[in-house]
């Protein structure tokens, strides 16, 4: 996958599950599972470190949209799929997060409907 698809994953996972202001244990061992599973390096999961400490959290979610609007339609069906999988994996599912999730898939030109299909079919916490 490429860093687009990596930097553009990482930004919205930490604002999903940031958003219902609360970030637990299970949400912080998903985070690692994610960087193992999507073979994210550390120079870029340390890049993505610094940039959530030092940038607001709109500039977060314009530079992570139009980092998975540079990526192929398959690569954003599958960011969008994790972040679904991750918005369960505390065990609520916060309005924010679902709003989070709709109004991305918008931005992106994903059908959220698509989104639900392909997490369906990851393994819980995928």
């Amino acid at each position: 996958m490429s860093k687009n698809y990596q930097l553009g994953l990482m930004y919205l996972v930490h604002l999903l599950v940031s958003a219902d202001g609360v970030i637990d244990e299970k949400e912080l061992a998903a985070l690692d599972k994610i960087k193992s599973k999507e073979k994210i390096p550390d120079s870029i999961f340390d890049q993505f470190k610094v940039d959530v400490t030092i940038k607001k959290e709109r500039d977060l979610y314009q530079e992570g949209l139009e980092f998975l609007g540079q990526c192929s339609e398959q690569e954003r069906l599958q960011a969008f799929a994790i972040l679904y999988k991750m918005s369960e994996v505390d065990g609520r599912v916060h309005v924010k997060e679902v709003r989070l999730l709709l109004y991305s898939t918008k931005m992106t030109g994903v059908e959220f409907d698509d989104v639900v299909k392909l997490a369906g079919q990851m393994p819980s916490f995928y």
